[in-house]
C-alpha cells in the first residue's frame, strides 16, 4: 500500500497500491509510479517519470525528468538517469502483436551514469561506474568503467567511480589527477580499483 510517511510524492504524481517505495525517496509533479515497483532509500524521481510494474530501483538512485522506466528494467543502487533517458523492452515491437511474455530484462549495475537523450536497447547489462554519453544508443553490454559515446555506441575510454576519465601507463595503472583514486587495467578489459 501506498504509505507518504517515510517518502514524499507531490500532490500531482499517481503512485498505485502494492509499490515499495523507500525512506527518503522524493517523487516529483506529474510522475506515475506503478502497481508492483521497488524504489528504494533516498531515492529522486524528477518530473514526467514513469516506473512501471515489476522496475526495481535500488537506493540512491537519480531519475531526471522525462524518463519511462520499463518492465524489465532493474537499477542498482547510485544510479544516475540523465534527462529524457529512454529504455525498450522489446527487440522488435509491433502495435497489432501483443509481446508482453518477451519482455527482455535490462541490469544498470552499480554506479551507472546514463546522459541526458541516450537510448538503452533491452536485453543488455551496464557495468559498475560505466558512463553512457549524452545521446549515445547502447545496443549491447557495456564493461565495468567504460565510457560510451555515438550511435551505435563505442567505447572510447574508461572513466573513474568519481566520473574522471582514466588514462592507463604501459604497464596497465593509472591514477586520477583529480581524485587521486588508483586503478588496474586487467588483461580481461575489466578495470578493478586498487584498494589503499
Amino acid at each position: 500500500m501506498k504509505s507518504t510517511k517515510n517518502f514524499f510524492s507531490h500532490e500531482s504524481t499517481f503512485v498505485e497500491d502494492n509499490c515499495k517505495i523507500g525512506k527518503g525517496t522524493k517523487i516529483w509533479h506529474f510522475s506515475h509510479v506503478m502497481e508492483g515497483a521497488t524504489i528504494g532509500d533516498n531515492c529522486n524521481l524528477g518530473q514526467n517519470v514513469v516506473v512501471s510494474s515489476k522496475v526495481i530501483l535500488g537506493n540512491n538512485v537519480k531519475v531526471q525528468n522525462n524518463v519511462s522506466i520499463y518492465t524489465g528494467v532493474i537499477c542498482e543502487d547510485d544510479v544516475f538517469l540523465g534527462p529524457s533517458v529512454v529504455f525498450t523492452n522489446v527487440i522488435n515491437p509491433r502495435s497489432v502483436i501483443n509481446r508482453q511474455n518477451e519482455f527482455k530484462s535490462t541490469l544498470v549495475k552499480k554506479g551507472a551514469t546514463i546522459g541526458a537523450n541516450a537510448t538503452i536497447i533491452c536485453g543488455i547489462t551496464l557495468g559498475n561506474y560505466c558512463f553512457i554519453g549524452a545521446g549515445a544508443v547502447v545496443t549491447k553490454d557495456v564493461l565495468p568503467y567504460a565510457l560510451v559515446l555515438g550511435n551505435p555506441s563505442k567505447q572510447v575510454g574508461w572513466i573513474s567511480e568519481y566520473g574522471h576519465k582514466l588514462i592507463f601507463n604501459d604497464e596497465g595503472y593509472a591514477v586520477c589527477s583529480e581524485s587521486l583514486e588508483r586503478y588496474q587495467l586487467k588483461k580481461s578489459n575489466i578495470v578493478l580499483k586498487i584498494l589503499e
